[in-house]
């Protein structure tokens, strides 16, 4: 009887801690199966149902990546949903919540997130809006603060065939954004342009942003072009801009000033989709995998070599990680974390070292 009791009364704290908005501690069945190879073998340890429920509702949509505050006890992870808004996740990843997100950009997909810092130490994020031709710049509480659009061709890029395209009204199509210095570098690979652009911040307060004379890349397969061009990293403590090249399976790196400095093979077939890096280790989502029926990989790199390979669905069961559209790493009580979304349909999850 004492144990009936015993159980009952954790069934009712785990049914309030529900209608409480908690998120669920992982289930027996999320952690079984492992997936990866040596020391980097990881486990399920939140899925999709770890989020709000707004963000719930349209999950299957989920077209973006993440950012994660790494500063010195910071650790929150950002990313946003079209028709949601923007998500919080906590720094020991044990809770999610909403940010209020201005309507101007809560019903339109963010295809990726990046988290800088101003010179006061004022942190933000900026989302590009591909189908809405704008890069949007957040607070970390989610209020905006600045719209970026399409340059409009009067301007110089630095680059005539950027100049040329923006003069005659072609599509500007953001894929990702990250800042280096004063400036935002800014992928298009979605567009017949396939060229980083790049805008300079000229203040935050107020917030003032103009397109800048610096422009590289272009559609091909030839040292320093794009496939497509799909996600811009810059390394931390470093100056390079990293492009995940997607068809070409590859990550291109660049110096600051758009000069080609060398490339990083991965499996063919792969479809890099971006890169993340955490000291001396690398995370790479991949859109397709080499075996296509599999799902697709999460490659985990350390010092730039292939050292393990998580399979989402064949490996793990999550059946919607048919494509890996982003990933990030995170260190949370002394543990290694990865963060991936999938995309179409669109789904999470938060996978733990095995140690």
């Amino acid at each position: 009887m004492q144990r009936i009791a015993i159980m009952a009364l954790f069934g009712a704290l785990l049914v309030l801690g529900w209608q409480a908005g908690l998120a669920p501690a992982p289930t027996e069945a999320d952690t079984h199966a492992t997936s990866g190879q040596g020391d980097y073998q990881f486990k399920v340890v939140y899925k999709g149902s770890h989020l709000p429920k707004e963000a719930q509702a349209v999950l299957e949509k989920a077209h973006g990546g993440f950012a994660v505050d790494r500063r010195d006890g910071k650790g929150e992870v950002y990313f946003a949903l079209p028709g949601a808004g923007i998500i919080q996740v906590s720094s020991d990843l044990s809770s999610t919540r909403m940010l209020a997100t201005d309507d101007a950009m809560k019903p339109h997909n963010m295809h990726n997130t990046t988290i800088w810092y101003d010179r006061d130490g004022g942190a933000h994020l900026s989302f590009p809006g591909n189908g809405t031709s704008t890069v949007y710049t957040t607070n970390l509480d989610g209020k905006l603060e600045h719209t970026l659009g399409s340059p409009d061709g009067t301007r110089d890029l630095g680059f005539p065939t950027a100049t040329q395209y923006f003069f005659g009204q072609g599509n500007f199509v953001p894929t990702d954004v990250e800042k280096l210095g004063s400036l935002f570098y800014i992928a298009t690979g979605y567009s017949s342009l396939d060229y980083v652009v790049t805008a300079r911040i000229e203040s935050v307060s107020p917030f003032k942003v103009s397109w800048y004379d610096l422009a590289f890349g272009g559609k091909g397969s030839g040292a320093g072009q794009f496939g497509t061009g799909h996600g811009i990293t810059v390394p931390g403590g470093t100056r390079r801009i990293d492009i995940a090249d997607r068809p070409n399976a590859e990550i291109d790196r660049f110096t600051r000033h758009g000069q080609y400095i060398s490339t990083l093979k991965l499996p063919l077939g792969s479809y890099p989709c971006d890169v993340d890096y955490l000291g001396n280790l690398g995370v790479v989502g991949a859109l397709h995998g080499p075996d296509r029926p599999k799902g697709a990989p999460i490659y985990i790199l350390e010092n730039d070599k292939l050292v393990s390979t998580i399979m989402p669905k064949a490996e793990l069961g999550l059946e919607n990680f048919q494509h890996v559209h982003n990933a990030v790493l995170h260190r949370a009580g002394g543990k290694l974390y990865v963060i991936a979304q999938a995309w179409n349909p669109g789904d999470f999850a938060i996978f733990e070292q095995v140690m």
